[in-house]
């Protein structure tokens, strides 16, 4: 077996390619049976809107296969061109091209032909040339003053920030809470006008407008607030007068709000000595989506939650305010000790479908030291597909340089978009199970739906509220044939799938994307065309994906057993080896770096919960089942670079052996960067030898990886912790934790000189793999 475990996958330019589209397996299986003996399941990850250079916009709608197929004309259609028809490859219907086509032939293709557009967007005009601008964004801030006065300062700083961030026209609202909740009449400019909702108890959509004297009878047909169109949801918006009172353009109330961040003051309820303050965050997301729904139902809003703190009163509550109570752990839900946790969950599923409903985002930044609630309020972020950021303080870079992300334009964009739905249709004898990510099921069953649902299931379309360029979904399939289609003749040799995403881009424009992607069907027995179909990079990812849910949903699910069984199949299934002679076992290159990703995987934080919490291990999930394969790989199996004064930055084995002593290391975890010095290294800075004129290669020594550094740190959101630290320092447990534990405080005497040991009774990778081997070759 090869064991080449650099830090890191082998990196290949977009690996996504132009598509976004990854399977594991790019030659499927015929029947079900084959498919099951593959062991990794049949799935895809599916960046929906990922920005591309390439990608061609046509100014019309698409042209539609006839119902119930509804497929978009694509590359892989059949073309008679002299007939002016064309056969849908997915349904083999026969569709007569409308007299707006009429000028095709044979060497004038329509664009959507091109074989280079198998993704391809549609951006139609408007019909009513009269009609007005399309919506502009919505952010309302809701924000937590149960905080201490330098935590406090500290926020307001970054909100003052993203004020003056945001686009002119973009509709801002503001709400703050503590023991109460205080929604903040930006309309009112001549003085400070609050309205004021009790923290205890919850509070409906109908009670948020009755409080706020607003009322749909008052609705006078036709009427818009500024900025949407004529028939656009207008039954359920109020007069505008009512719309401005609470949510203004931000060239408006940018004014209004910086005077009400100066005057804001920490809440003044008083906290009595060993109590936690009170802290009422369920209700003050409701009144914010029961503002939202009522003012601007149907259109791009996002809430933009700033918490410092658990929820210890009214509905969402995660904790007493009696701080001898603990806040739950793994154990507490493991043990159902968690006297708060299921109710909380309920609170924040029917919230979640109000969102959803509505069209609206709730994204999450949390920053506190103590928990604040993510594992309960996981499932409205991520049914509406919202950002969720978790620090240690509102100081820190990691919340500071997230928050400003969101705002910014330009390359740094995060291509916020909104209203986004998704359609899948595919080739008969394929049937969806469903998806794991941020998006919604919106329940629409059909024939391609499957019996067995993983995740948001049992339909063939999905809502995602909020999205952007990195949105990443996993799309699991079932193979089902049905007995017509084995009886029928020679079988078609390709399957094809259609990804449709309709979605409202950061302009405010309704656009479509299409992306219409085909693999090649084999014969189950034909091991060779399987395996060299095979993505393993997918395949650990989907793996880390699904038995994340499974932990979820299945109270006694043991991932490390089921990894570990899985593993063993796939190698028997896979490996080439005599029975009974594990030194014969061999594997393809294509399947060559899975077990070094299983042994990863099954020491990671997906897996092993223990050392996190509960919102930690939220949090982690949540990042891990929205971002793209290879930003998901480093998350599984941290990258590691080698910097010395004999070469160039290098990629280093993910091992402890790679601790020098006159070398730095910078590790790429994803959630984490450390650049680590050996020893050496860092006496030499301490001494002060890279200030000195004629050491200037020690000095771009220690440079290079800080370069690199931040140039990982300005790609990714979020934005990831910086650790630097020394070899035998503190901090050096972020590397150590991490690395192959090849030299143990039982190995000592193996260890390299001027290397490391860690401290574990972990088995190494070179162990892990000689065990998989034996019983590889057993089955």
């Amino acid at each position: 077996m090869e064991e080449d475990f650099a830090g890191g996958a082998t990196t290949v330019p977009d690996p996504d390619g132009p598509d976004g589209v990854r399977m594991t397996w790019n030659s499927w299986p015929r029947s079900k049976v084959e498919a099951s003996k593959c062991v990794v399941p049949v799935a895809a990850s599916f960046s929906p809107i990922r920005s591309s250079s390439s990608l061609t916009v046509l100014p019309y709608l698409p042209l539609r296969c006839r119902p119930p197929c509804a497929a978009v004309l694509n590359p892989f259609a059949r073309v008679d061109f002299g007939a002016k028809i064309w056969i849908c490859p997915i349904c083999f219907s026969r569709n007569q091209f409308p007299s707006h086509y009429a000028g095709i032939s044979e060497t004038n293709y329509p664009a959507e032909l091109y074989a280079q557009c198998s993704t391809i967007e549609y951006a139609p005009p408007h019909i009513d040339a009269a009609a007005p601008p399309p919506p502009p964004p919505v952010f309302l801030f809701v924000l937590d003053i149960c905080l201490i006065e330098e935590e406090l300062d500290f926020v307001k700083s970054a909100m003052r920030r993203a004020i003056g961030l945001l686009p002119d026209h973009a509709l801002v609202g503001f709400i703050t809470f503590g023991t109460q909740v205080l929604l903040h009449e930006l309309g009112f400019a001549d003085l400070t006008k609050v309205y004021v909702f009790r923290g205890t108890k919850e509070i409906t959509k109908e009670q948020v407008l009755e409080q706020l004297g607003l009322s749909f009878a008052g609705v006078r047909h036709g009427s818009v607030a500024p900025g949407y169109p004529k028939g656009h949801q207008a039954n359920a918006l109020h007069p505008s007068t009512s719309v401005n009172r609470f949510l203004l353009p931000a060239s408006d109330c940018e004014y209004t709000l910086n005077a009400l961040l100066d005057e804001l003051q920490l809440d003044r309820w008083p906290v009595e000595a060993g109590n936690r303050p009170l802290r009422c965050t369920g209700v003050a997301l409701s009144v914010a989506a029961g503002l939202l729904g009522a003012c601007i139902a149907g259109t791009g809003a996002r809430i933009i939650a700033l918490i410092g703190g658990p929820c210890t009163v009214g509905p969402g509550m995660i904790v007493s305010e009696d701080q001898s109570e603990p806040v739950r752990s793994h154990k507490d839900l493991d043990k159902d000790a968690a006297p708060h946790f299921h109710k909380a969950i309920k609170f924040y599923d029917n919230l979640a479908k109000q969102l959803v409903n509505q069209g609206h985002v709730l994204d999450l930044f949390a920053s506190a030291l103590d928990q604040v609630g993510v594992a309960e309020m996981k499932v409205v972020v991520e049914r509406t597909g919202g950002l969720v950021v978790l620090a240690e303080s509102f100081g820190h870079p990691v919340f500071k340089d997230s928050f400003k992300r969101i705002f910014e334009d330009g390359e740094q964009s995060l291509g916020l978009s909104f209203n986004g739905t998704l359609e899948i249709n595919c080739s008969k004898d394929i049937k969806i199970q469903g998806i794991i990510g941020p998006c919604t099921s919106l329940e629409k069953k059909g024939a391609l739906s499957a019996d067995t649902i993983v995740g948001q299931g049992n339909t063939t379309s999905w809502k995602m509220c909020g999205l952007d360029r990195t949105t990443c979904l996993t799309i699991f399939f079932d193979v089902s044939p049905s007995e017509k289609s084995n009886q029928s003749g020679i079988p078609n040799p390709q399957l094809y799938i259609q990804f449709l995403t309709n979605y409202q881009n950061p302009d405010g424009q309704m656009r479509l994307r299409v992306t219409t992607v085909t693999r090649k069907w084999v014969d189950g027995s034909n091991t060779e065309e399987l395996v060299e179909g095979f993505d393993q990079e997918t395949a650990a990812v989907v793996l880390a994906r699904y038995i994340s849910l499974k932990m979820e949903m299945e109270e006694e699910f043991d991932a490390t057993r089921w990894l570990d069984r899985s593993l063993i199949r796939i190698c028997s299934r896979f490996g080439d080896y005599r029975k009974d002679d594990p030194a014969s076992f061999t594997l393809h290159p294509n399947f060559s770096i899975l077990p070094q990703f299983m042994f990863n995987l099954r020491r990671s934080q997906f897996v092993q919960v223990f050392n996190n919490s509960p919102d930690e291990t939220a949090y982690f999930r949540m990042l891990l089942n929205r971002e793209s394969i290879t930003n998901s790989v480093v998350m599984i199996q941290p990258s590691l670079l080698s910097y010395s004064f004999n070469s160039p930055p290098t990629p280093a084995l993910l091992d402890v052996s790679s601790i020098a002593l006159d070398r730095i290391l910078l590790f790429d975890a994803y959630f984490s960067i450390v650049i680590f010095h050996g020893v050496t290294i860092a006496q030499w800075r301490n001494i002060g030898y890279q200030n000195q004129p004629e050491h200037q290669a020690f000095a771009q020594l220690l440079q290079d990886p800080q370069v690199d550094a931040q140039a990982i740190i300005r790609e990714r959101f979020p934005v990831p912790r910086l650790v630097v630290c020394d070899q035998h320092g503190s901090q050096a447990r972020f590397l150590l934790a991490k690395l192959n534990p090849s030299a143990t405080y039982n190995s000592a005497h193996e260890v390299v000189p001027g290397s490391d040991i860690i401290f574990t009774d972990d088995v190494s990778l070179q162990v892990f793999c000689e065990h998989l081997q034996k019983l590889a070759v057993q089955s």
